[in-house]
């Protein structure tokens, strides 16, 4: 650590040193004020003392000036004389200042989603404050050296000086191999001041992706897209552009292209993707198009490599980075192309802690640093279906398959007249088509988007349900691992015998399929199949993604049974039928975007079928197959569907056509957080187009063992809600346990 007094004398006037604004990674409104003996640049990672413990923080400025009026909040001084401010206790080293775009995304997050700009920066110095960047130390002997008379210079310590060189610094262990010696034979020459130390130069992290390495051969059409989102980079200006294909369309191989523009002109790239399993396959068709693999960064890696591709960023050695959202946090120098790629996927959204959308703010993110946006889909959002409407968005198609594939034939199975026998959920029809499928040496794929063997235990004898104590939601059972598990609060409880409400013995009973009991149905239905599970619970690394893909790719598999993980962007040239278990699912409940969640889900993975040579088949399970969104994938017209849905949200201004903010109160007492609701909604904003639904019970009403009230505000699209909120919460401050939660623009109403 690099202590101020160690730079500068100590003063002991108090009214000598500087006042210093520190942003450190707690809840606190702004930044705080501390005394510095040096000038500190906006941006230096510094050790302050916090009560009594030493944390890092960092040396803040002005609030961004790419700050909209509505979300700009006056930073405000503590008013402390000087000399009552406590001193920087030392410069973190070997690292360098926050970039300024990186502070002001900082800013510009925290005044968006209303929260302390401390708990944002948080996410931002996770590697710098888990321990910091540290050097490599080494060792050379300084060429004027001269060995003291009284210093006996064995064989042993003669090999060591010849082996290390008055240039190149090498560790310990390093020198101890390259003279034949032990280590401790090395720390002597370095105690006799025979050896100086010295940083080791660290060697190439990664190797430079090229940009010409192996051009793609593209059709027409693939070009000329190719050509627009090149212009958009080479322009150097902030402009964002919608890429929209089907499935299938090569997508990918065409962004390729503007990456490799980007590249050429020296600058980084950052390719957000919705789950960290996909990175596998995307690295692997990255490399070979490039001759190299892209940094890769989310919360599956360890530290070390963490702290080498953090770094690698901050230097530009990182020239394309893939990850999970968190990666919009890292210190980007040269940020020139942003992409998002399936960015209709809810999973973009930061639901706890720091609530934002990662698909927009990696656009805020782009804009202020100039750079170019491309969001990536087959089945965009309407969010961003509306800025290309309004003319904020570029637009590019690509309407066909490449080479030739054609897009998959659909029919729906009515599960009212062809279902299955009872206790089984699979129909008579699809049973027959993936047999024929399996018989012709194609592959075939069962889709349920439901983790585990049944959503619901019920007990026979008595009606009792298990269901979780800490949240209001039912125990899934997984029966592989022999446990009942929340998926909302990750409670583990081991399986029962018997009935936890009257004791009785075996009563209890699976109700409904999740994918395991689909996987039990197919082994028994199809014993010949080479059968393979994919879940989010199953394979929960790359690495283990990976390998599944592996084996799809090379048809050690001819049966698949997977969750949400199976739909997005994996490229099976063998898989020929896709069929859904239970279309119907997700289209229930109140959700304002059940139904088009459940279009682009479905929409997708049956866009898993005849991306080879072999046409695909695709058929849906429903019990209500006149449903829109049923008919939409019928007549594949994803188009016509979203017009439809546009059309039911513009008249009470639902989202994308107005705004929406969440207000989700919490506390330990169901009375307790019922009362603080009910008293916010007595202060909630009157004016024109606005207005306040609630509060009511979340669907969620107890989540982790607090009861949830929720309330929402609507505006219409020209109304800022950051300025409504802020007014309105200050106006009843939470007390006794009480929590309240913001979500600005909510993609979830659990």
């Amino acid at each position: 650590m690099v202590k101020a007094s160690d730079t500068v004398p100590q003063k002991e006037e108090k009214d000598q040193g500087l006042r210093v604004s520190v942003l450190v990674p707690r809840p606190f409104a702004g930044p705080l004020d501390y005394r510095s003996e040096i000038p500190l640049h906006p941006g230096t990672l510094v050790h302050v003392t916090l009560g009594k413990r030493e944390i890092v923080g960092c040396v803040w400025g002005e609030v961004s000036p790419s700050l909209p009026s509505g979300l700009r909040i006056p930073q405000k001084r503590s008013g402390l004389p000087l000399h009552r401010l406590r001193y920087i206790d030392g410069i973190v080293p070997h690292i360098p200042p926050l970039p300024e775009s990186l502070r002001h995304f900082v800013d510009w997050v925290a005044a968006y989603s209303l929260s302390a700009p401390g708990m944002v920066l948080a996410i931002a110095l996770r590697v710098p404050a888990s321990g910091g960047i540290k050097p490599i130390i080494g060792w050379v002997k300084h060429p004027d050296t001269v060995v003291p008379g009284t210093f006996r210079l064995t064989p042993s310590r003669q090999a060591v000086l010849e082996s290390a060189s008055t240039e190149v610094a090498y560790t310990t262990a390093e020198l101890s191999e390259r003279s034949g010696v032990s280590a401790g034979v090395v720390r002597g020459l370095v105690q006799a001041g025979l050896l100086e130390e010295c940083s080791v130069a660290k060697s190439a992290f990664l190797q430079s992706p090229q940009p010409d390495y192996a051009p793609p051969l593209l059709s027409d059409i693939q070009a000329n897209v190719a050509a627009a989102l090149v212009h958009s980079v080479e322009t150097k200006c902030f402009e964002v552009t919608l890429l929209e294909g089907v499935t299938g369309s090569g997508k990918t191989e065409v962004y390729f292209e503007a990456i490799a523009a980007c590249l050429r002109q020296g600058q980084q790239v950052l390719v957000l993707l919705p789950e960290i399993v996909l990175t596998a396959q995307w690295t692997t068709r990255f490399a070979a198009r490039f001759g190299a693999e892209p940094a890769v960064w989310h919360s599956d890696l360890g530290q070390k490599t963490r702290r080498e591709t953090w770094c690698a960023v901050e230097s530009g050695e990182a020239r394309v980075v893939v990850g999970a959202r968190s990666a919009l946090f890292l210190p980007f120098t040269n940020l020139g192309l942003v992409v998002v790629d399936e960015e209709h996927e809810s999973t973009y959204k930061q639901e706890e802690g720091v609530m934002y959308h990662g698909r927009d703010m990696a656009i805020v993110r782009a804009r202020l640093v100039d750079a170019a946006v491309i969001l990536v889909s087959a089945t965009p959002s309407m969010e961003t279906m509306a800025n290309v409407e309004q003319g904020r968005y570029r637009h590019e198609r690509l309407e066909s398959r490449h080479g030739g594939a054609q897009l998959p034939a659909t029919s729906l199975i009515d599960m009212r007249h062809n279902g299955p026998e009872r206790g089984l959920f699979l129909s008579p029809l699809l049973c027959e088509a993936v047999d024929k499928t399996l018989a012709e040496g194609e592959q075939a794929m069962l889709f349920l988007n439901r983790r585990g063997y049944a959503p619901l235990t019920l007990c026979r004898a008595c009606g009792h349900r298990v269901r979780c104590p800490n949240c209001s939601a039912w125990m899934v059972e997984h029966r592989k691992r022999h446990v009942f598990a929340c998926h909302h609060c990750e409670r583990v409880e081991p399986l029962k015998s018997a009935c936890p409400e009257c004791g009785a013995e075996h009563s209890l009973v699976p109700i409904g399929p999740g994918v395991e009991r689909i996987e039990e149905e197919a082994r028994a239905r199809f014993p010949e199949a080479r059968l393979l599970s994919m879940a989010s619970d199953t394979l929960t690394s790359p690495i283990a993604m990976a390998e599944a893909v592996r084996q799809i790719s090379q048809g050690d598999v001819n049966l698949i049974i997977g969750t949400q993980v199976v739909a997005k962007g994996w490229h099976f040239p063998q898989l020929t039928l896709v069929g859904v278990v239970d279309a119907d699912l997700g289209l229930g409940g109140g959700d304002l975007r059940a139904a088009e969640r459940t279009m682009q889900l479905l929409h997708q993975v049956a866009g898993r079928a005849g991306r080879g040579e072999r046409p695909g088949r695709v058929m849906l399970q429903t019990y209500v197959s006149e449903h829109p969104v049923m008919q939409a994938l019928l007549d594949n017209d994803f188009q016509t569907f979203m017009e439809q849905e546009a059309e039911q949200r513009r008249p009470g201004f639902w989202p994308p056509y107005g705004r929406l903010a969440a207000v989700i109160v919490s506390a330990q007492h169901e009375s307790q957080a019922e009362q603080f609701a009910r008293h916010i909604a007595l202060k909630a904003p009157q004016q024109e187009g606005v207005q306040v639904l609630g509060p009511a019970p979340a669907p969620l009403a107890l989540l982790r063992g607090r009861y949830r009230f929720r309330l929402l505000l609507r505006t219409r699209r020209g109304i800022a809600v950051q300025p409504l909120l802020r007014h309105w919460l200050a106006q009843a401050k939470p007390t006794n346990g009480i929590k309240v939660d913001v979500d600005i623009d909510p993609v979830s109403f659990m």
